[in-house]
């Protein structure tokens, strides 16, 4: 189903395992990749649990956004986005940032000459565990 960008405004990120109680933040804004027509990041505010910093959350952790409560699920802890990369959201996002993003979570790099847009898969949903982030993440730096 398609739906407008708008609608993930405002979105609170949960961990996939406690998807009622620990809010990381909400989705501000979004950054597109406008040759390949994908988001690449979500942009989110953590709030006061850690000082309103602004992080990146790739769709490769997500999971199925729950629309009624606008919550969205991420295999990601609260531990591993405290200790994430420090990345200025209000400036592009250089591919040295995005290899430093994506190593700290174990992700693939989507750039390189693969064709698929996620770099191993064409979806970030198809990626296998050890691909996607799943428990592979280091807890902290």
């Amino acid at each position: 189903m398609l739906r407008p960008s708008k609608d993930l405004q405002d979105l609170a990120i949960v961990p996939r395992d406690d998807f009622t109680h620990d809010v990381i933040g909400d989705v501000k804004d979004l950054f597109f990749d406008d040759e390949a027509w994908a988001i690449r990041y979500l942009v989110v505010e953590t709030g006061s649990w850690l000082f309103s910093r602004k992080v990146l959350i790739s769709p490769i952790a997500a999971g199925k956004p729950d629309w009624t409560t606008k919550r969205l699920p991420v295999s990601l802890t609260r531990e591993q986005v405290k200790n994430s990369p420090d990345i200025d959201t209000d400036m592009p996002v250089t591919r040295q940032h995005e290899t430093d993003y994506l190593d700290y979570y174990s992700y693939p790099y989507y750039w390189g000459g693969t064709g698929l847009l996620w770099g191993r898969s064409g979806s970030p949903m198809l990626l296998p565990p050890g691909d996607a982030g799943y428990g592979s993440a280091p807890a902290a730096r």
